[in-house]
């Protein structure tokens, strides 16, 4: 996942990294600097680590509000200059001198996003809520100023080049968007109603975090916990132990329906206990039920689609993404969503037949699902998850996996830095190297869930990637791996392998980056674009020459054995009308949120999200949606609303894009070097539609997808 939430937040505000310090530039104001605390504070001015890397040995919580106050000041000053200048608006005069405006608060703010989502804390999250509505006003104060908007869409593109161009119709399609040709009138009720928004959506994170932290399952006895390792259940009583809970066994929460160790946990009422806490986790009628929270944001995004002259949210939201509407997206969801729910009903026959072979005596639920789902898979294709996970042990997996197959694919290489300060002693730090030796990224990774960072795992940049401001990016992946006892090798999942994978793909994206612009750079592109480059590089989790190289088990080092790598192959179909189902039931709920038309048609949360299931022929029990709304972060906190989508139409790029490389030699330079050129590096300069048909020759094709989901021959 893309965190687009952080990138909300900074393009939102129009702010932008400038490798200028503190002196006054041709868009800069002075603002006196009043408070003498400011003069130590490592946010007023670059950083001194290499590439402007954050200075997290400096940074405290005592230094993101005076930076926020001053940046605020700062940046209205430069907006209000901008708008103002009585000279006939230019490019460079209005456009360039928005990409260089607002350097203090954007070093704040995306720091500060970034923390509040990997390692928050009660201070942190104390601000997010008191600013949240204030940077939605401030936003409002660029794009509702006419007059900055009457500049903007006076600049001629003649004489400029495609990226220039592109950021001009950028810039145009950004303010309309948000409203800039509204009445006086109708600019100040929006104004309200995206403060409110702001206020909203930060609440619901916050409660969420807690929601989850505080869901986690208790056990008194170990014997509850059979099936899981020796090693699971030294991690769940460490967890317990630090959780103030010495003598109990903790099983944490992970932010999707499902839980990774259902498969595995033999005592049914364990498993029932530890689903229904997921499932239940926001929405027990205490300080962190979200449901209210989510109505109330409902109802004002309904409002603000329609004050911005569009009949839903989703079709106001969809303006400037490839799908372009609602219809089409739906379109895609209904094409998969109908062999994927006959897939399904015919594994959970399987599944039955399973339980009622054995004498279960009962019908299955979600919460059996992946117990017995992996008992179908050993059977049919002789596969144990606990055989593999030997195998893949987290640093084996990045070093000689996931940088293997950039080295063979891209030309990189990285070298591990122990000298760059880091935001928590579990993250660690590389420096990325192109084909040619130039250095061109410093990348962090945090592998391991806490209390203090939201579910799932995100890609996101501390610095972005831009030739005007001449900075380099530097980027950060997070994830929520299970930390190992101390002394204990991390162990992962082949799901989980492929997570890092995917989210690699994200951070490439941004590494590759080519942009003088920084709006327009990296993985500043559409949502259902954004997941396109991660998707293709999980594909390459199992290619043969870059298995072979990182999957080496934690004890002997020798590689997986052949046979274990074919039962992995074969078994890439297995569940695939489950995971799709539960995937494809999460966006359609997320568009029919977000596609109501009247304030009457959004009835109490649960109740909604029943209908809308039904609606679309979601009625298998045993698949219950990957989100439930009342924990569906993506939409309600994290920038997907109306979008979740995406990862079914990036997918479909995906899948087809993949044919393409192994139909013309797989893990070549030279098919990197294509992806690199025509996907990779064009950020959101040039038409992605365009940028696929050069990539492949043709225009996307949903057929692939559904090959390799086993759906058809």
């Amino acid at each position: 996942m893309k965190n687009i939430s952080s990138v909300l937040l900074i393009s939102a505000l129009a702010l932008n990294q400038s490798c200028t310090t503190m002196k006054k530039t041709d868009t800069q104001q002075e603002i006196p600097v009043t408070d003498p605390s400011l003069s130590s504070n490592p946010f007023m001015k670059k950083s001194k680590l290499q590439y402007e890397a954050p200075e997290f040995d400096k940074i405290k919580n005592e230094h993101f509000k005076p930076a926020f106050d001053f940046g605020l000041k700062q940046h209205d000053a430069e907006i209000l200059k901008i708008a103002n200048n009585p000279e006939a608006p230019t490019f460079e005069n209005t456009i360039v001198a928005l990409e260089k405006s607002g350097e203090v608060l954007k070093r704040a703010t995306i720091v500060f996003s970034n923390l509040t989502s990997a390692n928050t804390n009660p201070t942190l999250q104390a601000l997010d809520e008191e600013y949240a509505p204030v940077f939605a006003a401030h936003s409002d104060k660029m794009y509702l100023n006419e007059n900055l908007y009457k500049r903007i869409k006076s600049i001629k593109e003649d004489g400029l080049d495609a990226e220039g161009k592109k950021l001009v119709q950028f810039y145009k399609q950004n303010f309309e968007i948000a409203g800039a040709n509204l009445s006086a009138a109708d600019k100040e009720k929006l104004k309200q109603i995206n403060q409110e928004l702001a206020s909203l959506s930060t609440q619901y994170a916050n409660k969420l975090l807690e929601a989850r932290k505080q869901g986690g399952v208790f056990f008194s006895d170990a014997k509850e916990l059979d099936g899981l390792s020796a090693d699971e259940i030294e991690a769940a009583a460490t967890d317990a132990k630090t959780a103030g809970q010495p003598e109990k066994y903790l099983l944490a929460l992970q932010n999707t329906t499902q839980q990774p160790l259902l498969q595995n946990l033999k005592n049914r009422a364990t498993r029932e206990k530890l689903f229904k806490a997921s499932w239940l986790r926001a929405e027990k009628g205490d300080g962190n039920d979200t449901r209210e929270t989510i109505e109330k944001l409902a109802k004002l995004r309904l409002k603000k689609a329609q004050i911005l002259g569009k009949k839903s949210f989703a079709e106001w939201k969809l303006q400037d993404q490839m799908a372009k509407t609602p219809e089409a997206a739906t379109k895609l969801m209904n094409q998969i969503a109908t062999p994927a729910v006959e897939t399904a009903k015919r594994e959970a026959k399987d599944i039955q037949d399973l339980i009622d072979q054995q004498k279960g005596g009962f019908k299955v639920e979600p919460w059996d699902w992946n117990f017995y789902a992996e008992q179908v898979r050993k059977a049919k294709y002789d596969l144990d998850e606990n055989q593999i996970k030997p195998y893949f042990e987290v640093t084996t997996v990045l070093e000689k996996g996931v940088f293997y197959a950039a080295e063979k694919f891209y030309g990189l290489t990285f070298k591990k830095r122990t000298d760059l300060p880091v935001y928590h002693p579990d993250v660690v730090t590389y420096e990325v190297f192109d084909h040619d030796g130039k250095s061109i990224a410093i990348y962090y990774l945090d592998f391991y869930t806490r209390d203090s960072k939201n579910g799932g795992a995100w890609m996101s940049n501390f610095v972005e990637q831009s030739y005007l401001l001449g900075t380099k990016p530097v980027i950060v992946n997070c994830y929520n791996y299970q930390k190992p006892a101390p002394g204990k090798p991390s162990l992962i999942s082949y799901d989980d392998v492929s997570t890092m994978f995917h989210e690699f793909g994200h951070s490439i994206h941004g590494m590759f980056a080519s942009q003088k612009y920084p709006s327009l750079s990296g993985t500043s592109v559409p949502r259902d674009f954004v997941e396109f480059p991660s998707q293709i590089n999980e594909h390459w989790a199992l290619d043969p020459v870059v298995l072979k190289n990182y999957a080496l088990h934690y004890e002997t080092k020798q590689p997986i054995p052949q046979d274990l790598v074919e039962k992995i192959k074969k078994a890439a179909t297995f569940n695939q009308g489950y995971m799709t189902t539960e995937l494809v039931s999460a966006a359609a709920l997320d568009m029919d949120w977000h596609t109501v038309t009247n304030e009457s048609q959004l009835i109490p949360v649960l109740d909604f999200e029943k209908q809308s299931l039904a609606s679309h022929g979601f009625t298998l029990a045993t698949v219950p949606p990957r989100y439930h709304t009342p924990y569906f972060a993506h939409i309600w906190g994290g920038g997907y609303s109306a979008g979740y989508y995406a990862y079914l139409w990036s997918e479909t790029l995906d899948n087809d894009a993949w044919e393409w490389i192994k139909s013309n030699g797989g893990l070549t330079r030279e098919n990197g070097d294509r992806f690199r050129k025509y996907i990779l590096s064009v950020g959101n300069s040039v038409d992605l539609n365009q940028a696929f048909r050069d990539f492949t020759g043709h225009d996307p094709d949903i057929k692939p997808l559904l090959r390799n989901r086993g759906f058809i021959k």
